[in-house]
């Protein structure tokens, strides 16, 4: 490679922008292989489905308790010190479930689990805010995918490594590769500044955010309500009212998945080319559409289809949704970050219960059919992703060489 070309890689991922995508995918790879785990944890301990909900209730509080307490130290601190330390925190977490004696135990090491897997998402996603700042650029599309990534081979190794090693050597096994990934990663962190300098003045000298943060939640609530919809219930609807065979049941699923993985890896450029607002609203009816075509499709192939537009759509609106809670004026990144997310991760651990009762009583059809109507109000408060697009100062502090 050139000289020039490697001055091109160095400032499409400088350091910094490597090591915040390397702390989504290693939190994603510990919450791979906790999926992974979860059949022989709940063989383990000899529960039945009933108390192993109950188990990932604990996991799903512990994250959304750990959150707000996250974004008050990322305010006082900055995220750097906070992202590194949930992270080596972390992950030797699989292995404390190993050596927990019984359920009780077991559910308090799950709820630790989840509140560090919970604050370091609060605060790698504070960090990558940051990064897209001094970048002048969005980030934060591909650093979600990176997640998924991790997440992916958490899940597709974790399997083998405990038939191989079981469950005390996965646990060994995952807590070295996190370990050694967040060593290699925690010198180029992004140190950003605590609160008093890391908050954009507000228009007219306010210093206050007021409801922003709560409306921006909203709309990430909304967002994020529906893609787990899609990602909890779709190959059961598949099956059940739609005639897939097991095999061919995973195929909404995949698409799901696929796509709005696909379009993670390339949002950022498109945010970057029609900014937040516009690239936000286009989504939004895009995702719309495809759950509504997904709902009333008669065929697996229609559905399957309806949902790898879904993808699509569902793609970019989560991370817009956090960077424009980073971007707030008046209020320091972490403590926007930290309500978005805790509003938003609630829809994705109290909804699919929600969607399962409503689907006893009506099927999943209308369900998917409806879903779009949530979009009208992340439409209505779709302005507020101007806040994700970086400052003119910021952007032109990006343009001298030294920004990367």
């Amino acid at each position: 490679m050139t000289m020039q070309g490697l001055a091109g890689l160095a400032a499409y991922m400088p350091r910094e922008r490597a090591a915040a995508s390397a702390l989504f995918c290693a939190n994603g790879y510990v919450v791979g292989n906790w999926a992974a785990r979860i059949p022989s944890f709940k063989t383990g301990l000899g529960i039945d489905e009933a108390a192993l909900g109950l188990m990932i209730l604990a996991f799903g509080l512990g994250s959304l308790a750990m959150m707000p307490l996250v974004g008050l130290w990322i305010a006082r601190r900055g995220s750097r010190a906070i992202a590194v330390a949930t992270g080596l925190a972390m992950a030797p977490m699989l292995l404390a479930l190993t050596g927990a004696p019984g359920p009780w135990s077991a559910a308090v090491a799950l709820a630790l689990l989840g509140g560090l897997v919970g604050g370091m998402d609060v605060a790698m996603n504070a960090n990558a805010v940051a990064v897209e700042r001094r970048m002048g650029r969005a980030i934060m599309s591909s650093c979600h995918a990176w997640w998924s990534v991790g997440g992916l081979i958490g899940a597709a190794s974790g399997g083998l490594l405990i038939a191989r090693l079981g469950t005390t050597g996965h646990g060994i096994a995952v807590a070295a590769v996190t370990l050694a990934a967040l060593a290699a990663a925690a010198p180029a962190v992004l140190a950003d500044a605590p609160a008093a300098e890391a908050a954009r003045p507000a228009p007219g000298g306010r210093g206050k955010a007021g409801l922003l943060p709560v409306l921006v939640g909203v709309m990430a609530l909304f967002s994020m309500i529906p893609e787990g919809a899609a990602l909890d219930w779709s190959a059961l609807y598949l099956r059940d009212e739609l005639g897939a065979s097991a095999e061919a049941a995973g195929l909404a699923f995949a698409a799901f998945s696929g796509t709005m993985a696909i379009m993670r890896f390339s949002g950022d450029l498109i945010r970057d080319r029609f900014g937040a607002v516009l690239t936000l609203r286009v989504s939004t009816l895009v995702a719309g559409a495809g759950l509504l075509a997904a709902g009333l499709s008669d065929s697996v192939l229609g559905a399957a289809g309806g949902f790898a537009l879904a993808g699509l759509g569902i793609a970019n609106m989560v991370p817009i949704a956090f960077s424009a809670a980073g971007g707030l004026p008046g209020l320091a990144p972490g403590i926007g970050i930290s309500i978005v997310t805790t509003m938003g991760y609630s829809g994705l651990l109290f909804a699919p219960s929600l969607i399962g009762f409503v689907a006893r009583h009506t099927g999943l059809w209308p369900i998917y059919a409806t879903l779009p109507l949530l979009y009208a109000a992340v439409l209505a408060l779709s302005g507020l992703a101007r806040h994700a697009d970086p400052a003119p100062a910021e952007k032109a502090r990006a343009e001298r060489p030294a920004a990367c």
